[in-house]
């Protein structure tokens, strides 16, 4: 009788078989998306509006192409860029602001918007009793904090630079023999200023620009003294692709541009030690 196979079986100890490498390339995924969403929480909290609206941008538009495609104005009143092609829709946007707020209706003839070879004008027209300031003040009164706050609220919201301009009419200043309307005019534009720049209106680095005119510049030549010669005049410049492009202003905040000289009858605005509206 023939002899029966042996057969023997042998156990492997130790651990199992391997299991491949996949899980740690998930787990190296996910590692790095909680790293990426930490980051843009921290950015989010800490940053500047400007910033937050560059990193929202970014990921409404993570090609860049929004700007390649006509307008870039959007329904929420941000915009990516504001061009001469957008200026039109910009005015029409705050003039509809304007509008649902009844305190300033009646103020409606006392504003002007028109689009101009360099940017968006908004006049706040003064009336014989004063509207926006008392009358000889460069105090704002409540009209003027009201709607000045408006305006910074919605400017805020585009990168255009903006620039200050204040005018009186031609009825010289009657009390200082040292203060005329140079520095009624200049400490005007610039109580509009600090106001557009409180809270979350201007940013710091938006104001490219601010001047006082005096009298040089009147609104009614035929009629030196007509209120409406009184104003101050907020411009939202025009963008440009090219640093260098003639329509882009100065950044050096004194209200020149570079390369050239100012205008004439331009005074710049300055802040003077003692000299705060009051």
């Amino acid at each position: 009788m023939p002899t029966p196979p042996i057969i023997i079986i042998k156990k492997k100890s130790g651990h199992g078989g391997h299991h491949g490498g996949a899980w740690k390339v998930a787990y190296a995924d996910f590692v790095t998306a909680m790293m990426a969403l930490f980051i843009v929480l921290w950015l989010m909290s800490s940053s500047t509006k400007e910033t937050k609206a560059a990193i929202a941008g970014y990921f409404k538009d993570p090609m860049g192409t929004a700007n390649k495609m006509g307008t870039s104005m959007t329904g929420t009143g941000e915009s990516v860029q504001l061009t001469k092609q957008d200026m039109a829709q910009l005015k029409e946007k705050l003039q509809k602001t304007i509008q649902k707020i009844n305190d300033l209706d009646k103020l409606k003839k006392n504003i002007e918007m028109t689009v101009t070879a360099e940017g968006l004008r908004i006049e706040l027209l003064e009336s014989e009793k004063g509207t926006f300031f008392d009358s000889g003040s460069s105090v704002l009164n409540q009209s003027g904090q009201e709607l000045l706050t408006l305006l910074a609220t919605e400017l805020g919201k585009v990168p255009n630079q903006i620039s200050v301009e204040g005018h009186t009419d031609a009825k010289p200043f009657s009390g200082k023999s040292s203060y005329s309307n140079w520095e009624l005019s200049a400490d005007r534009a610039n109580a509009a200023r600090r106001l557009m720049q409180q809270a979350e209106g201007l940013r710091p680095d938006q104001v490219s620009q601010v001047r006082g005119f005096a009298d040089q510049r009147l609104r009614n030549a035929k009629n030196p003294l007509d209120p409406a010669n009184r104003r101050i005049s907020i411009i939202v410049q025009y963008m440009s692709s090219n640093s260098d492009d003639p329509e882009t202003p100065g950044k050096d905040g004194k209200g020149v541009v570079e390369g050239k000289p100012p205008a004439v009858g331009a005074k710049v605005a300055a802040e003077v030690p003692g000299t705060n509206g009051k």
